[in-house]
């Protein structure tokens, strides 16, 4: 009877708790990007930051908005998606406004040269929006054509959080290859560790597919050996190198 006389605060109260982790799920994806977009603004250099990251995190999400079409997962996985793609296109629209400016005698480059030596590094945001729109329909159609094979579904699903959980890779060997963590927000990756442990423990606890689960743990494992770069590197600076002017193809990853 005592246990019955609780429903009417403990009912209310775990609606309150799982509304409140369907929003974390939903929009703490976006918080760790905040101080690197500020940072990116308030010095107008973008070089620090790997615009892979937002390759990979707009590949991962399309695709695993694909994979809810064959196989309906959790709503606020599927909004994450949605909320991480625009993101992903206002940090590239960012990245390429800074870059453009400080290049401004470098001719300009565009997705219909279909260039592979510049692809992704582009002159305008307008590029990366027609890039992404060509691989959310060949990646759609081919769903489509495909939707009955349930392989062809957890394939999807698998390559989608695979995907994302390399989001870390292309920052990891940015800064190996500049041996140097500079431009590169320590708190972005803070929140990217934080955020990947109570991610993946949502997906623990809420039996999401086991590909999210692994994905996951994988996504932790990268976090954590970007900020032992940073510790490593701050640690043993390397001497500054004398000032280049680099071509156009030799930017950062």
């Amino acid at each position: 009877m005592e246990a019955e006389g609780l429903d009417w605060l403990l009912v209310p109260l775990h609606r309150l708790v799982s509304w409140g982790a369907a929003g974390a799920m939903v929009f703490g994806g976006v918080v760790p990007y905040i101080p690197q977009y500020r940072d990116i603004r308030r010095t107008q250099n973008a070089e620090g930051f790997s615009t892979y990251v937002c390759l990979v995190l707009l590949v991962a999400n399309i695709l695993r908005i694909l994979f809810w079409f064959g196989r309906h997962f959790e709503s606020p996985l599927l909004w994450q998606s949605v909320v991480m793609i625009l993101t992903m296109l206002l940090m590239l629209k960012l990245c390429t406004e800074v870059h453009v400016t400080n290049e401004l005698n470098v001719k300009r480059r565009f997705f219909a040269d279909f260039d592979p030596h510049h692809f992704w590094h582009w002159s305008s945001f307008g590029d990366y929006v027609q890039c992404v729109l060509a691989f959310t329909g060949v990646a759609g159609y081919v769903t489509y054509l495909s939707m009955d094979s349930a392989l062809f579904v957890e394939t999807l699903g698998f390559l989608a959080v695979l995907t994302e959980a390399m989001l870390g890779v292309p920052q990891l060997y940015r800064n190996y290859r500049h041996q140097s963590t500079e431009g590169m927000s320590i708190k972005m990756v803070l929140m990217w560790a934080s955020g990947d442990t109570f991610k993946t423990a949502y997906f623990l606890l809420n039996g999401a597919p086991l590909q999210f689960s692994v994905c996951g743990l994988l996504q932790v494992l990268v976090d954590l050996a970007i900020l032992g770069q940073a510790y490593a590197f701050a640690r043993h600076p390397q001497k500054p190198a004398p000032h280049v002017a680099h071509p156009a193809s030799a930017k950062a990853l």
